[in-house]
């Protein structure tokens, strides 16, 4: 785990400005990931999993959709690209290589080699191995509500969009970390990825217990309007500069946190509020984890940067790939954020999800 993240306090109290909306608040915890080099017993994200190296590995089943185009890079490729990126010399000259990366270099360009040569249609491994996102231990973010007794909640995806939304094809497992004996230690991977911001940089958590409001979007018409109403902000001393669209204060600085978050509110944007139902049950699902592009918006949003954070986020430019907003280097939808749902009426029931 890393070190401490903390979310500074709100501008005001939402609760004691608007009342009214005190009944909606839900405990989240955002995750906080940093860039590190995370074990299998550690929280993470885009880290190795506490995998039973007798269960197999999961695979991407829709074989029609993995179209091995041999030009994109495989994830090997992408975390190499970062590496470099990383170490790219002020001056602007390239970085050296290391041994290690030279012969990945390589390797990639004799299997690029080799595909090519083989002409349409390339070869592809189908069913595609999927990639880890997301490995949680009840110990670290306790807001989790596991089945049985289970401690242990571990999200992959399939790193090619799927129809029709065009996103990863996502999967959910729990597990009891104590019954995990041999741990598979060299997991498989998939050729390429549609896209770099489907390889998750691994990282390390900081899990923060924080109280989350909703998105506007989510608020009655009732509540929407007394967001518009200037006088109540203004007794709290919201400045001036949102007198005119009063809404927008709270929807930049106190509804619906940004970054990777377990629990709390779904974010909106992409679409109105469209709330999911178990394909079993027909109850309505919870949000169970948000799979964010960013940690925290540029220009006011940066207000969610964690106060440990504050300085670099109020840095306008950064190098190549740099970005402290973005440490997994995930990017889902047009830099939008997943939302992973489950059924509370139980946990055997498939997950869904959804871009936003």
């Amino acid at each position: 785990m890393v070190t401490v993240r903390t979310t500074p306090p709100r501008p005001v109290d939402v609760s004691a400005v608007f009342p009214e909306l005190a009944f909606l608040a839900r405990p989240a915890m955002r995750l906080h990931p940093r860039p590190g080099t995370p074990s299998v017993t550690d929280s993470s994200v885009g880290g190795p999993l506490l995998w039973p190296a007798g269960e197999p590995w999961p695979h991407c089943d829709d074989a029609y959709l993995h179209v091995d185009t041999g030009f994109r890079q495989s994830p090997a490729e992408v975390r190499l690209h970062r590496r470099l990126q990383s170490r790219w010399r002020a001056d602007g000259r390239r970085p050296v290589f290391t041994p290690e990366e030279d012969a990945l270099k390589e390797r990639s360009a004799a299997e690029l080699a080799e595909r090519l040569e083989a002409g349409p249609p390339y070869p592809c491994e189908c069913p595609v191995p999927m990639l880890p996102v997301a490995q949680l231990f009840l110990r670290d973010v306790p807001l989790l509500r596991p089945p049985g007794q289970a401690d242990l909640l571990q999200i992959l995806w399939c790193p090619y969009e799927h129809e029709p939304d065009d996103k990863p094809a996502t999967a959910l497992f729990w597990r009891s970390a104590a019954k995990v004996g041999d741990i598979l230690t060299t997991p498989p991977e998939p050729y390429e990825a549609d896209y770099p911001g489907y390889v998750p940089e691994p990282c390390v958590l900081a899990p923060e217990a924080i109280t989350d409001f909703p998105n506007s979007l989510d608020l009655s018409p009732q509540l929407q309007r007394a967001l518009e109403d200037w006088d109540r902000w203004q007794a709290a001393g919201v400045d001036s500069s949102y007198a005119r669209y009063p809404r927008e204060f709270y929807s930049i600085h106190l509804g619906n946190a940004p970054g990777w978050k377990v629990g709390g509110w779904p974010p909106w944007g992409r679409t109105d509020p469209s709330p999911r139902y178990c394909a079993v049950c027909n109850v309505q699902m919870l949000p169970l984890l948000t799979i964010a592009s960013w940690e925290w918006d540029g220009g006011e949003g940066h207000s969610w940067a964690p106060q440990e954070d504050q300085a670099v986020a109020l840095v306008r430019s950064h190098r190549a790939g740099q970005d402290p907003a973005q440490p997994t280097r995930v990017e889902v939808g047009s830099t939008d954020n997943m939302q992973i749902y489950v059924c509370p009426a139980s946990p055997d029931h498939p997950h869904t999800d959804l871009i936003q």
